[in-house]
């Protein structure tokens, strides 16, 4: 990743025409504007006019636009000079004055001045006015704008996001950055200029706009840009030899009235994969989450974390958070709350397998709403010990439902996977059984909501392959992938979690809502980009699929049908129920008990 120091603000911001200067200016603009405007009245016979006369009728308007200044503010700093909001109050205050004082010069009708000199005056001293600040603000400009030794660069998107990163770049003293060129694919911006700054040509003309202008990078100044734009833009500037940055996502820069330089950053393999704009509806996610006592299992996991800190912002009663790992507990309540005392009442160090203790935790606190995100999830641990699979993913998750049931909660959300869809392995079984049992719970229990959330890898959590490829790449090699045409579902945490949040609101009792992933992604290819961005020459080694894996993995099972009528991104999908006493007669759960370790180990003999 590139990095950027903090680049400071202007230290002399446009917005500084200071009080006496301004009112100084617009005063000779009016007297200067009406001599012109009484010159002109007389065809410039200067000998015609009554000037004693002419000079208190222009002391009349330079006076009443001091009054008419300070009604509007133009004289109290509140105005970037030069900008649309000072021009509209220049205009208001100029025609004030001259309708005003044109009253006053028909009513008065003083000798040698005609009653047009003010209206005629009016035009020339708002011009002049206007001028003498747009000369201000290009000096200004052109005194903040970065210096020669600043990088020259690419803006791709003339839209809003480019606009103002451009105009951030050109009036920061000391930028490190300086815009020459605009890119954008849409045809009527075309030629458009941005703070003097062409758009030049389309995204696919990065090549050629760099090399004509000696650009060394290019920045991604779209709101939002999916993974697909940012691959093709990085593998764009590969090419070229561009270093490539991206701006912060949408939702981060509406927090602040302008993009920050220091804010930019250079693209990671997250982005290329997995980042994908997501819009979710906060009223319906307010309705059953604010003000409830809400339930994370698994809180402690990287699914259950970032849930935690995404239900913390929506304003929970409690946020109870359970997890068997107390390490992991400590950090979740450190990054939701700055502290981990671990005195909160509402961490609660319980097994889901040990269902006594979960009935305490449902007695004593109450939960209205649960997502269940507690599981085993290693796909070859869980094919070497399916029994345990079985005892956390089946009957850790029945044990969740049984007390959701008798407790009375509101909404259910169970966290699967897309290896449930037609499972091969222990891991994909055991969360299809888990499936199935919310669904029968759900048929049993109308009132509450219970419905299943099923999506693909996640981007950066624990174990994920991200973190493998970072292990062996820092180790120097190899880097070992199962082969060479596996394909993987992708999305980051926070995307993830959004979604599931979303669809705990929008889900219909007995559903598995299935998030869409994107495109599927080669993991050769994550390995090869992880490579190269590292700038060390590392190996790929091929070691073949192991058991339980597929080749390429579903978001949908077989004679499954999904359909989207709340949400773009989610797609909802009946699931047939599964009664809890029925489990032991599932075929991979009998299975998965006969390999149970039911004979104690003789420590005695090992002595």
């Amino acid at each position: 990743m590139t990095g950027i120091g903090r680049v400071g603000r202007a230290r002399s911001s446009p917005t500084e025409l200071d009080s006496r200067s301004a009112a100084f200016t617009d005063v000779v603009a009016w007297i200067v504007a009406t001599d012109l405007a009484t010159l002109g009245r007389y065809n410039f016979a200067i000998g015609s006019a009554h000037w004693a006369a002419v000079s208190a009728v222009a002391l009349l308007l330079a006076a009443g636009q001091m009054a008419a200044g300070v009604f509007v503010l133009l004289y109290r700093g509140r105005y970037q000079v030069g900008s649309f909001d000072e021009m509209r109050a220049l205009a208001v205050s100029t025609t004030t004055v001259a309708v005003l004082g044109g009253a006053v010069v028909a009513i008065v009708q003083p000798s040698g001045v005609p009653r047009t000199v003010p209206f005629l005056a009016w035009p020339l001293a708002l011009v002049g006015m206007a001028g003498v600040r747009a000369v201000k603000r290009q000096l200004v400009q052109a005194k903040n704008r970065p210096d020669r030794n600043a990088e020259r660069i690419v803006v791709l998107g003339a839209g809003w996001v480019g606009a103002g990163l451009v105009q951030q770049m050109l009036r920061t003293p000391g930028a490190p950055y300086l815009p020459v060129a605009l890119l954008d694919d849409d045809p009527a911006k075309r030629n458009l200029q941005i703070h003097g700054v062409r758009v030049r040509g389309r995204f696919a003309d990065l090549e050629r706009v760099a090399r004509e202008l000696d650009a060394k990078k290019v920045v991604v100044a779209v709101s939002d840009a999916d993974s697909k734009l940012l691959r093709q833009v990085s593998d764009a500037a590969d090419a070229a030899g561009l270093g490539c940055l991206v701006t912060p996502p949408l939702k981060d820069v509406l927090h602040s009235p302008e993009i920050q330089l220091s804010a930019l950053r250079g693209v990671d393999v997250e982005d290329v994969i997995g980042r994908r704009p997501v819009q979710i509806d906060v009223q319906a996610i307010a309705r059953y989450v604010t003000g409830k006592r809400v339930l994370v299992t698994g809180a402690g996991g990287s699914i259950g974390a970032e849930l935690c800190r995404q239900l913390h912002k929506f304003g929970p009663a409690e946020l109870l958070m359970l997890d068997r790992d107390e390490s992991a507990l400590h950090a979740v309540e450190l990054s939701l709350y700055g502290r981990a005392l671990l005195e909160s009442p509402g961490l609660l160090l319980v097994d889901i397998r040990d269902r006594a203790a979960l009935a305490q935790v449902f007695l004593e606190h109450e939960p209205q709403v649960v997502f269940h995100a507690a599981a085993l999830k290693h796909l070859t641990l869980l094919e070497r010990y399916p029994y345990e699979a079985l005892r956390s993913n089946v009957y850790g998750t029945l044990n969740v439902l049984e007390e959701a049931a008798a407790n009375g909660v509101e909404h259910f959300v169970n966290v699967s996977t897309d290896k449930a869809a037609n499972p091969e392995s222990a891991l994909g079984h055991s969360k299809r059984l888990a499936e199935r049992l919310t669904a029968w719970f759900a048929l049993q229990y109308p009132d509450s909501h219970f419905i299943s959330v099923r999506f693909g890898n996640v981007l950066g959590s624990r174990g994920s392959v991200l973190h493998a490829f970072a292990s062996q790449i820092t180790a120097g090699g190899p880097i070992t992938v199962t082969h060479p045409e596996v394909t993987r579902f992708f999305m980051t945490i926070p995307e993830a979690c959004q979604l599931v949040v979303q669809a705990g609101g929008v889900g219909r009792g007995g559903e598995a809502l299935v998030l869409d992933m994107g495109e599927p992604v080669k993991i050769v290819d994550i390995a090869t980009r992880m490579a190269a961005m590292s700038g060390k020459d590392v190996d790929i080694v091929f070691t073949g699929l192991r058991p339980g894996e597929k080749m390429h993995e579903e978001l949908l099972g077989a004679g499954e049908v999904g359909e989207r009528p709340f949400h773009p991104l989610i797609s909802h999908v009946r699931v047939p129920p599964l009664e809890p006493y029925a489990i032991d007669e599932q075929p991979w759960a009998r299975a998965a008990l006969r390999r149970r370790p039911d004979e104690p180990v003789d420590l005695t003999a090992r002595r």
